[in-house]
């Protein structure tokens, strides 16, 4: 099977809804509570133009989406602008093929060019395979926020991860 990366389109909003949304009902992976139409997914879809250092790529296998890569907005002050937030979601379907680490690697390829110093990305703990991905490639434990977050009944920590780009 041949992923292919191209840049997200709004006709893939429907699908990259149902794949977030998947972890939303089910994961404690996103402390998103309820699940989000697509209406309410396109204003983060326009976030991400096509150039800039925030950027949504997805992964298709014979036409269907995947998964989904972007880099986005980190903090809305402009000192931070050369930092980015990663994310990365496949469908369940689709996990454990090596696809993730591909669309990050061309996320990465991506963002060369721009001016960016930093990539940071939260994982909430526990999540072995997604910290297993960030630290093959090249991202580093910075710290951990206990209990930020609750959702599913419990109290959640989130490990953050930084890769200089």
């Amino acid at each position: 099977m041949d992923l292919l990366i191209r840049p997200a389109e709004l006709a893939d909003l429907p699908r990259l809804t149902a794949i977030y949304n998947h972890y939303v009902e089910h994961t404690t992976i996103t402390f998103q509570i309820t699940p989000l139409t697509v209406a309410q997914r396109q204003q983060w879809f326009e976030q991400h133009p096509l150039t800039g250092p925030h950027r949504l790529m997805v992964g298709t296998v014979a036409d269907d989406v995947v998964g989904y890569v972007s880099s986005s907005q980190f903090r809305t002050t402009a000192a931070y602008d050369t930092t980015a937030e990663t994310s990365i979601y496949l469908a369940p379907e689709w996990t454990g093929r090596g696809f993730g680490r591909r669309l990050y690697e061309h996320l990465f390829a991506e963002l060369a060019t721009e001016d960016l110093h930093l990539l940071v990305a939260g994982i909430t703990v526990p999540n072995l395979p997604s910290t297993k991905l960030h630290e093959s490639l090249g991202f580093r434990h910075a710290g951990r926020f206990h209990g930020v977050g609750r959702k599913m009944g419990r109290f959640l920590d989130v490990d953050w991860y930084e890769r200089p780009m």
